[in-house]
């Protein structure tokens, strides 16, 4: 077993990453305190998914409370939550990650039961047929079945009916055109409703290896204890070892592309897309997310004082920006909410506001304003296992590399105004901008 000695700033020891001769990786945080984060993240999202199973991921991700060959639906998360812990899972594109936060407790006899239980689940779901629910057709209305399979359908349907959704999706999927990305991850009920419990099965045995997965343990523990019990119980049996699967990155569009759609709403959205470079490319990411609080996130930054707080008309209600990380390219999106009556305006007001990027630069007390920001972000997250525990499992699953933690604080001071500047040229022309508009019906 290989073991990795990682400097994660603000935390007093080392982080050990330890590399199993099967692949899976276990990594050891010491966090002083009561509190204990246990995670796993596999490598799965909907970057492993196509046309057909689009959405897998996510139903699996509800399907894996279900219980186990040892403990029923339900026992999980009476056993843990009656211990005061917060027990939870999300899928997003690059991974899948389910997490208990909780105290130890007497003699670490709750930490160990979180042991037990989530190494369990993550080893051994049984998907039961009468949780899963049964295949059936999504056009007849006669089926009213509320297992788990109808609670997914049911929320895609109300996500589907939120307004910002339906900008980010349309603007998300122009932005691509082989790339799994542009699906949403959610799925939809026309899959969701034919997936059988065969497909289910072979999803979790195919994508939820040794190599796939890393388990995460942040707080104050015995590490040689802990170490010896998750190697242990992290067996994976019957497990499937698919190929890796390399996905082409698309090129940004070459000229604006324009998408228009109409919904039953009363102000108008909108929002620009680029794509961006890797998530591990650090310097680079960390340029365009100083970018994104200087242009668009607060009340200080240029897009809310220019376009909403000093604007004689009252076109914009919000206008924001942010950087998405992903692991085959990041995402830069502008968003705004407007009086519909203003649309071409609107959009011309933040082209403007675009080139002034480079027409206005980026002052010194802008940058060193947003740096702060993100350097007293990186501090205050350090204070909690649960925080410490999902930023290793990010670096880990999309960067695949958490050497690049050691060097964040360093990357974040050095960058310079010239780096922005360069960063804004190199991915936020306009003419590699997607730019998705969501209009009233009337």
């Amino acid at each position: 077993m290989k073991k990795t000695l990682v400097n994660y700033p603000f935390l007093t020891k080392p982080v050990e990453v330890y590399e199993r001769d099967n692949g899976h990786k276990i990594v050891l945080a010491h966090k002083e305190g009561d509190m204990v984060n246990v995670s796993s993240w596999v490598k799965t999202g909907s970057i492993n998914e196509d046309d057909d199973n689009n959405g897998i991921s996510h139903f699996l991700e509800h399907l894996m409370f279900k219980g186990t060959h040892r403990f029923k639906v339900g026992e999980f998360d009476r056993m843990l939550e009656s211990k005061g812990a917060i027990v939870n899972a999300a899928t997003w594109k690059d991974y899948t990650f389910y997490y208990v936060t909780l105290p130890k407790g007497i003699d670490s006899r709750d930490f160990k039961l979180a042991l037990d239980l989530h190494s369990d689940m993550m080893m051994d779901p049984v998907f039961p047929s009468e949780e899963l629910g049964a295949p059936f057709d999504i056009n007849d209305s006669t089926v009213t079945d509320k297992r788990e399979r109808h609670v997914v359908i049911e929320e895609i349907r109300m996500r589907k009916d939120q307004s910002w959704t339906k900008v980010y999706n349309t603007c998300n999927h122009n932005m691509y055109t082989n790339h799994p990305y542009k699906r949403d991850v959610i799925g939809t009920p026309e899959i969701i409703s034919r997936l059988t419990r065969e497909d289910i099965d072979n999803y979790y045995k195919k994508f939820y290896t040794p190599k796939n997965i890393t388990t995460i343990i942040v707080g104050d523990f015995n590490h040689e204890e802990v170490l010896n019990t998750l190697c242990e119980k992290f067996t994976f049996p019957n497990r499937i070892e698919a190929e890796t699967r390399v996905n082409i990155i698309d090129t940004p569009v070459q000229e604006t592309k324009y998408i228009e759609n109409k919904s039953n709403v009363q102000t108008s959205y909108l929002m620009f897309g680029w794509l961006g470079p890797r998530a591990s490319n650090l310097k680079q990411t960390i340029a365009l997310d100083l970018l994104s609080l200087i242009f668009g996130d607060g009340s200080s930054s240029r897009l809310n004082q220019n376009l909403v707080e000093k604007l004689p008309e009252k076109i914009f209600n919000m206008v924001s920006s942010e950087n998405y990380p992903f692991k085959d390219g990041n995402n830069f999106f502008i968003q705004a909410n407007f009086n519909p009556k203003y649309k071409e305006k609107a959009i011309e007001l933040i082209k403007k506001e675009l080139s002034d990027l480079i027409n206005i630069p980026i002052t010194e007390e802008e940058l060193m304003k947003a740096k702060k920001r993100i350097k007293s972000k990186f501090a205050y997250e350090a204070e909690t296992v649960s925080e410490i525990g999902e930023n290793i499992g990010f670096y880990l699953t999309v960067c695949e590399d958490l050497q690049l933690i050691e060097d964040y604080l360093t990357d974040l001071s050095s960058i310079t105004i010239e780096d922005i500047n360069n960063a804004i040229k190199q991915y936020l022309s306009i003419n590699n901008a997607v730019i998705s508009v969501l209009e009233p019906e009337e």
